[in-house]
């Protein structure tokens, strides 16, 4: 199965439709009257459809063993057809397309079986999923201009030369592939003045400015420091999403000070210095976090 560990949960829902077309106009009456022989077909293909949709992972090899959270099953009848709607909804890493098209496939071959003995000549079509939301489709963001990034590796080792940088070069990769252009990218040693004279002069140039390392409980670890008291507003939200994030991963997590705040219309971010912390951190609030640039906008737009 394809890795969804780096996944966060959302709600997520999808809607799928199956058509069953009958032969005889004696044979949608009987359905209408429950009159047909094997029972009242309606509600037997709706509670088959129900069982199947939770069991999707067991007949689809790719499918992940998901919690269902919801289902609806809906039928519209127009002459000779039957059209059925089922919808699933969820919160969780993954999307429910596969098992609401698997429970619309189940509804219609079971008013099949259920109809064989009365109809031969039906027919079933257009399984295709209608509408799906959550997940990362659902929180595109749109902006006019590309979002551009200065990103900042505060290592004194790495700025001697001691270690390579890996950590500032995933970020740069992450931020890459969310369509956010990395202008600006530096080795900095872990120390007040420099973190504050980089962040207040890119702050003027970028919407984003990320910084990796001195996060944790060393007192040479000072990126937090540096950062809070030019913050103008802080964003515990982000701080918090990210350390959970990284708790359901590794129990270390919660002993980094991750720092999340805005200056004037750009967000600063302080993540761990660990290759996997900065690629877990990234992982927890991107793309959503770029959110806050239509809300910097908004606010920016009202105090005008």
């Amino acid at each position: 199965m394809v890795d969804i560990t780096h996944k966060i949960s959302t709600l997520r829902s999808a809607t799928a439709m199956a058509t069953v077309k009958v032969s005889l106009p004696e044979t949608i009456e009987a359905i209408q009257q429950n009159l047909v022989p094997k029972g009242n077909v309606l509600e037997m293909a709706k509670t088959a459809g129900l069982f199947a949709v939770k069991n999707t992972h067991l007949s689809i090899p790719d499918c992940h063993p998901l919690p269902i959270e919801y289902t609806a099953v809906a039928y519209e009848i127009k002459d000779l057809t039957i059209d059925i709607l089922f919808t699933v909804k969820t919160v969780y890493k993954t999307g429910v397309e596969v098992e609401a098209m698997h429970g619309a496939s189940i509804v219609a071959l079971t008013m099949y079986d259920m109809l064989k003995p009365i109809d031969k000549n039906i027919e079933i079509s257009t399984i295709k999923l209608v509408e799906k939301k959550g997940g990362k489709s659902s929180y595109k963001n749109k902006f006019r201009d590309v979002l551009t990034a200065a990103v900042f590796v505060c290592s004194d080792s790495i700025f001697a030369g001691d270690k390579e940088d890996r950590s500032g070069k995933v970020i740069v990769e992450k931020l890459e592939s969310y369509g956010v252009e990395t202008t600006h990218y530096e080795i900095i040693p872990d120390e007040v003045d420099f973190i504050q004279d980089r962040t207040k002069k890119y702050v003027q140039e970028n919407q984003l400015v990320i910084f990796t390392g001195g996060t944790g409980l060393s007192p040479r670890d000072v990126t937090p420091e540096a950062l809070e008291p030019l913050l103008e507003n802080r964003i515990p939200g982000i701080e918090e999403a990210i350390r959970n994030y990284g708790q359901d991963r590794m129990p270390y997590a919660m002993l980094s000070r991750s720092v999340a705040g805005t200056i004037g219309d750009s967000l600063v971010l302080a993540l761990p210095g660990s290759v996997n912390g900065a690629k877990e951190s990234m992982d927890a609030v991107f793309p959503h976090v770029l959110h806050v640039f239509h809300i910097l906008k908004g606010s920016n737009h009202d105090a005008k």
